[in-house]
């Protein structure tokens, strides 16, 4: 006869509560500030747990924060599932909300400035990761597997980050949000891909063998979702929203995006990327009823990933910025990212025979890292790839781009007139 397994103890239990709640109250609290600041809310959700974490509150009252947040690995284990749960359903509504019509519709021309915003940024995030001391390097590290890694993190934008940034600012109906809106979404999924890859090669060689079998596993991913799951997952759909109920619907849309992001975890793929796959998956699906997710929206933007954001900021430790050769690493990346995005998208956008400012603003708006380079970040930090110190620096350049956004693409969008076109949009919208 089997011996049951024990429940988790009375203490655990009480630490774990306590962490959930203060986290959730201080990410909140702080969120609401950071948007009458106007500014993502994203922002104050990272500070809170900056605030809670070793930067603040471990260095002014260290016996409190190693009682609420010991070091132990089961425990924050249990903070570190439901901060996983959170960010696969956000990445997973990301890739169910996305606009593919609007990215066929403005796909040359957001092809060559996603083009321009990825390769500038992905060449000079691949140069300084060669070219950086060795001393920011976990013990053990391949270089060129780091190089590729900060590369990846110089590359990417963060849809729900400029989504909320263009909602904000009531730039949704210019053409100029849509275009950019276009061009992240092409940065999205080559981020995915290009995180999916790196992160089977830190796991294992860098062979060119295995660098195929990793490309080949992304691929196959992806066309047995698009070709194969999607009728799979449609009849699904069809068959629980018969019923005229939001339940059913909700969950069985929660349960594809944790089964594709198992499958991915499973074949050594990211499981964030198998989300967002599975999310493209129930996207294509024309009977899907997105008004029944909002219940699920509500509660992942609200709570899971408020709680995501908090774990990553709880896991930052600034007080490394103290140190001048880590401050000035985290200088030259935030330099080199910026200029990177800018120049990149910028150099596509003319490219593609958009103007100067039409430039400026799509570098503005695909500046914003936000969510995205969060997770590239805990991927790397995770698989030891990167230590507290570069999870750190990479942290601050996604709150700093993100900060940035809001600011520079008001000054650029403002010298950009309004067409008649974009006006009747804005009627629609109001």
């Amino acid at each position: 006869m089997a011996i049951p397994v024990a429940p988790l103890g009375t203490h655990s239990l009480l630490i774990f509560l306590l962490q959930v709640g203060i986290l959730l109250a201080a990410a909140v609290a702080l969120g609401r500030l950071a948007v009458r600041a106007g500014m993502p809310s994203l922002v104050g959700e990272l500070t809170a747990g900056v605030v809670l974490g070793p930067s603040v509150l471990g260095a002014a009252v260290p016996d409190l924060s190693g009682w609420l947040f010991p070091a132990q690995s089961e425990q924050l284990h249990l903070l570190d599932a439901v901060g996983q749960l959170g960010v696969l359903l956000l990445v997973g509504l990301t890739g169910v909300h996305l606009d593919l019509g609007q990215l066929r519709r403005d796909g040359g021309v957001a092809a060559r400035v996603s083009v321009g915003g990825l390769v500038v940024p992905l060449a000079l995030g691949v140069g300084l990761g060669l070219l950086l001391p060795s001393s920011v390097l976990p013990a053990g590290t391949d270089r060129p597997v780091f190089a590729l890694f900060l590369a990846v993190a110089m590359g990417v934008s963060a849809i729900p980050v400029i989504a909320k940034t263009l909602w904000e600012m009531r730039l949704l109906h210019r053409d100029i949000g849509h275009l950019i809106m276009s061009a992240a979404i092409v940065d999205d999924v080559v981020g995915w891909l290009l995180l999916s890859v790196v992160a089977a090669m830190a796991a294992g060689s860098l062979g060119g063998l295995d660098v195929a079998l990793a490309v080949g596993t992304v691929a196959l991913v992806v066309v047995v979702a698009l070709w194969l799951a999607r009728p799979l997952v449609g009849a699904l759909l069809r068959r629980v929203q018969a019923g005229g109920e939001r339940g059913p619907t909700v969950a069985s849309v929660v349960v594809i995006l944790l089964l594709f992001a198992a499958a991915t975890h499973a074949l050594h793929l990211e499981p964030v990327f198998g989300a967002f796959v599975g999310g493209l998956v129930i996207n294509g699906c024309a009977s899907l009823d997105r008004a029944a997710l909002a219940p699920l929206r509500l509660v992942v933007m609200s709570v899971l990933a408020p709680l995501f954001f908090a774990t990553v900021g709880l896991r930052s430790d600034l007080t490394a910025l103290a140190r001048p050769a880590v401050l000035g690493v985290a200088l030259l990346v935030l330099a080199v990212a910026v200029v990177g995005k800018f120049a990149g998208a910028y150099v596509g956008a003319r490219a593609a025979r958009l103007g100067h400012w039409e430039g400026l603003a799509l570098g503005a708006g695909l500046n914003a890292r936000g969510v995205i380079e969060i997770i590239v970040a805990t991927v790397g930090l995770r698989l030891g790839v990167l230590d507290i110190a570069m999870f750190t620096v990479i942290v601050l350049v996604a709150i700093v781009t993100s900060v940035m956004a809001p600011p520079c693409l008001r000054y650029a969008a403002a010298r950009l007139p309004a067409s008649a076109r974009e006006h009747r949009r804005a009627e629609a919208l109001s």
